[in-house]
């Protein structure tokens, strides 16, 4: 695999439209995705002393997170909608390769920050509910 930019890692939102139509949050500095997955031990009196996992099972989920300026767009207003109603969203992450993680994801987290001499800045977090489909 090549080496990516790390501003090639955009994290968009879906428009409310089927399918969605997506849209880059604007301003974002920092972004990370985290794959989590629990695990479901197996391990019995035939392990061997070893741990043994089942593969498949547990619960998957995705989480995403990044930072940056605040811009005022409107991937950003739909963004502080989604935080106020409580609303579960598509987003889409896309990396400079051109693969795609898109999913319905909560927004369970935003920040904003600014001091009197310097810019606003938004921190944003989001859980994903259901599948997260790699493209």
């Amino acid at each position: 695999m090549a080496i990516e930019k790390g501003s090639a890692f955009l994290l968009k939102i879906g428009d409310g439209a089927v399918p969605p139509a997506f849209t880059t949050v604007a301003g974002l500095r920092t972004t990370q995705l985290s794959v989590n997955a629990e695990t479901v031990v197996v391990t019995n009196q035939g392990s061997g002393g070893w741990r043994e996992l089942l593969s498949g099972a547990g619960v998957r989920s995705v989480t995403l997170s990044g930072s940056g300026v605040f811009t005022g767009s409107a991937a950003e207003a739909r963004v502080k909608a989604n935080a106020l109603g409580g609303v579960i969203d598509d987003y889409r992450v896309s990396f400079e390769s051109g693969d795609t993680l898109t999913g319905r994801f909560l927004l369970t987290r935003l920040d904003y920050a600014g001091d009197f001499n310097g810019e606003r800045t938004y921190a944003v977090t989001l859980e994903s509910s259901g599948a997260v489909v790699a493209a």
